[in-house]
């Protein structure tokens, strides 16, 4: 234990020896020997445990802490697991010893130094690590990466057949799981890309990332926590379009490596799914990110939780990769508790209900979310529901199969778009302004182009865009009269190698 007389600096031996022979057994300390730092002897209360098993103390640990004539008298009555706990510490600081100077970030290596001084006073004070300062403790942000991201799947998919709903469900915790082991850049490279963004919030948001979710990930003393569970929409707003761009290079990379049911899905799906989640995190008014997000029962059935099958290939983390995240889901459920009453007789409601009560239990009792989920497998397995037999229309029925399955999948999408003059055109909106140009051109060959250019990018013209693949295949440019209450169609085209023949 400390003591004026003692100058034991502890920790690392003053003269370290050179680096030792892996194919040679290291020596344990003997507790009889000297101390390398001060000379005064380790002691032998600890030098066996209870059971009688001798205590390794590594070299450069030998003065774990400085006494005058015993180093470890302090630990006589210390239990064995807190003598592991204790150990476990030691190798942790051991780490971020050698982390402290491989490191070439100065930001990075100024966190690395503040926890191994944090550990290094934990030891010598017994007592567990907690990181203290501005950084505040987790969660950071509500709602969170993860329970956003699953509001997005429910928001844009719900409407989807159960299977290929699944497979959005499924997209979703990929991301999520490759984000959670995903190493974020430093803030030196965040400053070099993105210039006018805050850079002094993302510093704290990395700084909390390495102290909560990445160092702790090799250093047990730590407590650990998911990156997509303590942190929400703003560090997911400065990291996503980096992070999009170097996941999917990974995945293009080592896609020979990849299961072949997961290829597709990944190569193919994937990509699109990270850009419609983009329009959400970087969109103003996206209700994602709202606290009461619910989606109402009616636009589809719950979610099937499922861990979603990677290759570990997908990220470098291996051993790590294979944890799964906790699942959680925001569509709301309804009460199915009152019992259903019997057909024919008046239902009597419970005496000590007041008049706003029996409203929410009309509202939300009378359909059980059993029936719901039923109704919506029904309605959305084209076999079950009533209509001509496709077996004898056969040529007639499939002429639009394809774009419809085109359309629930996300690959068509329809958008109202137009030029504008009192504010900043998106470049996207642009592009596309000019495609329905030149299919309306292609199209209507006798039509000026002159004057089918001034009308689609009149601003008081709109048009109801057709998108397939991010390009335009069709269109329906119109004009709204609202005070005389009605609509002026200019053009409708599409493109002829997407008509229905």
């Amino acid at each position: 234990q400390a003591n004026d007389a003692c100058k034991c600096n502890g920790w690392k031996n003053p003269n370290p020896p050179t680096a030792p022979r892996m194919d040679l057994q290291q020596p344990v300390t003997n507790l009889s020997e000297p101390c390398r730092s001060c000379g005064h002897a380790l002691g032998n209360p600890c030098g066996t445990s209870r059971a009688g098993r001798a205590v390794p103390i590594p070299r450069s640990h030998c003065s774990f802490l400085s006494g005058t004539a015993d180093h470890v008298s302090h630990l006589e009555n210390v239990s064995e697991e807190e003598i592991n706990r204790l150990l476990g510490m030691v190798v942790d600081v051991e780490n971020l010893f050698m982390s402290v100077h491989k490191e070439e970030d100065t930001d990075t290596k100024q966190v690395y130094f503040y926890l191994f001084k944090l550990l290094r006073k934990c030891i010598l004070q017994m007592s567990q690590p907690v990181v203290e300062g501005s950084l505040g403790s987790p969660p950071f942000e509500k709602p969170n990466i993860e329970q956003g991201v699953l509001n997005f799947v429910q928001y844009k998919f719900s409407h989807l057949p159960p299977k290929e709903r699944q497979t959005m469900y499924e997209l979703s915790k990929m991301f999520l799981l490759c984000l959670n082991y995903w190493k974020l850049e430093t803030p030196s490279q965040f400053r070099q890309r993105s210039q006018n963004d805050d850079v002094a919030t993302y510093k704290v948001n990395y700084t909390r990332w390495l102290c909560y979710c990445h160092v702790p990930q090799s250093c047990d003393s730590l407590p650990r926590y998911e990156t997509t569970h303590v942190f929400g929409r703003s560090l997911l707003k400065s990291i996503f379009t980096v992070t999009r761009r170097q996941l999917l290079e990974k995945f293009r990379v080592e896609k020979d490596k990849l299961v072949p049911e997961k290829r597709t899905l990944i190569l193919t799906h994937f990509p699109k799914f990270l850009s419609m989640l983009e329009e959400e995190i970087y969109g103003e008014n996206s209700p994602i990110w709202e606290a009461d997000f619910t989606v109402p029962a009616a636009e589809g059935a719950q979610l099937v939780s499922r861990p979603a099958a990677v290759s570990t290939v997908a990220v470098p983390t291996t051993p790590l990769f294979s944890k799964k995240l906790s699942s959680s889901s925001s569509a709301a459920s309804l009460d199915t508790s009152t019992p259903e009453p019997l057909p024919g007789k008046k239902r009597k409601l419970p005496e000590s209900l007041t008049l706003e009560d029996a409203k929410r239990i009309r509202v939300m009792g009378d359909i059980p979310m059993e029936l719901v989920n039923e109704v919506m497998l029904t309605i959305t397995d084209p076999a079950a529901m009533l209509g001509p037999e496709t077996s004898l229309l056969s040529a007639n029925a499939a002429r639009d199969e394809t774009a419809r399955l085109e359309e629930r999948r996300g690959i068509i999408e329809f958008h109202v778009i137009g030029n504008s003059l009192s504010q900043k055109s998106n470049k996207k909106i642009l592009m596309w302004l000019v495609g329905l140009q030149n299919v309306f051109s292609h199209q209507l060959p006798r039509m000026p182009k002159e004057y089918i250019t001034r009308l689609v990018f009149d601003p008081k013209h709109k048009t109801l865009a057709l998108i397939k693949d991010g390009r335009v295949i069709g269109g329906i440019c119109f004009r709204m009269f609202p005070t005389q209450g009605f609509t002026e169609i200019v053009f409708c085209a599409v493109t002829s190698n997407e008509q229905v023949k």
